[in-house]
């Protein structure tokens, strides 16, 4: 029998001190932003029905099945909470006063993972508003969330905006286009090909390419292809949005950005980091319980803070060795004042070998 131990399957990881525990306290700092800003948590189960599952998240097959032995029913493990909110807030919650504000930790599984992002089972965090999309429930999510990141420790935060359904919106008014070739166009916008679109002879969306970049110009851009107004109200929702963010916030803006919102409605965002080449997250508005034939407007975020937890922030642990016969009121005290502390099981315990920076003499705190 080999005594080599088992590899993990690929995209997971154990994540041992001290990561696991900046993760955890990543946490608490989030969830506590969440719920001083009236967030109530909820708490949905790791698995649920596929069909359900599926169903909730735009028919999406990219879950890991499995049978329940109990049911004999084919479950699925969760991707994505978002969805799972949804169905709460449908059911549950679907006598609960509007707009509802809830939030969620957990850790979700990818059945297949990306270059940036090669993690399969990752944590997500988040907030919903429940029963308003309009500009005041996407001001207060993106505020939110980036007051959230910096409860975290992070700096140099960007904020990159979009209009999911811009394109869309163009192609109804100003810049006809029928079912093909919109999404024709969309395709080409996406990889940002100005020839593909001469190509396809929607020169008039040419502008859409050069109007993405630094929020104020990019905005300008904007305007001035929208001389007719067909984007008016987006404009203004955007300006309204960016008004109170923090001028050290930097924005960008993205106006025809589709990865990452199928699902959105008329507004998106992601947030990026220094130092993060991955986003840390994104947001927006769409609409939930299309799955029951219904439909309910929401707005919300979800974070991905694990790669935080991985980088750390530098700082050094204080960790205090307790020898055999300490003062065990003064360690006490010591812990209440930010100390982790380390009891010395015998007179053989090393306090370096224990990986501790100080020892206990005297009631206090000796550097080692």
């Amino acid at each position: 029998m080999s005594d080599t131990p088992e590899l993990l399957p690929v995209g997971f990881r154990d994540r041992l001190a001290p990561v696991a525990e900046r993760g955890a306290a990543i946490e608490r700092a989030v969830l506590g932003v969440l719920a001083s800003h009236g967030y109530d948590r909820v708490d949905p189960p790791l698995a649920e029905t596929e069909r359900a599952l599926s169903q909730r998240g735009g028919n999406r097959t990219d879950h890991l099945r499995f049978t329940d032995p109990i049911s004999q029913r084919t479950l699925a493990l969760r991707t994505d909470m978002t969805t799972q909110i949804g169905r709460i807030a449908a059911s549950r919650l679907a006598d609960a006063p509007r707009p509802l504000r809830l939030c969620y930790a957990g850790q979700v599984l990818r059945l297949r993972s990306g270059q940036l992002r090669p993690e399969r089972q990752m944590t997500q965090i988040g907030a919903e508003i429940i029963g308003s999309d309009e500009v005041a429930a996407a001001r207060e999510v993106v505020s939110l969330a980036i007051e959230a990141l910096q409860a975290a420790g992070v700096t140099g935060i960007t904020v990159d905006f979009t209009l999911p359904d811009l394109v869309d919106r163009l192609a109804e008014t100003r810049y006809p286009l029928d079912g093909a070739k919109l999404e024709a166009v969309k395709a080409e916008l996406d990889s940002k090909d100005a020839g593909g679109l001469a190509a396809l002879g929607a020169q008039d969306y040419l502008p859409l390419i050069a109007a993405a970049g630094p929020y104020h110009d990019a905005l300008a851009k904007l305007e001035a292809l929208d001389a007719g107004g067909a984007l008016a109200s987006r404009i203004e929702g955007l300006r309204a949005i960016a008004l109170p963010i923090a001028d050290d916030i930097r924005l960008t803006l993205d106006p025809t950005e589709r990865h990452g919102f199928e699902y959105q409605s008329w507004f998106g965002f992601t947030l990026y980091a220094d130092g993060h080449v991955a986003s840390l997250g994104r947001g927006g508005t769409y609409a939930l319980g299309q799955a029951d034939g219904g439909s309910e407007p929401a707005t919300g975020f979800s974070l991905y803070p694990d790669a935080l937890a991985e980088a750390g922030n530098g700082e050094s642990e204080r960790r205090l060795f307790l020898p055999i016969g300490h003062d065990s009121a003064a360690a006490a005290r010591l812990r209440t004042e930010g100390w982790r502390t380390v009891a010395a099981l015998s007179d053989a315990d090393d306090a370096n070998a224990l990986g501790c920076t100080h020892r206990m003499e005297n009631g206090a705190a000796k550097p080692l």
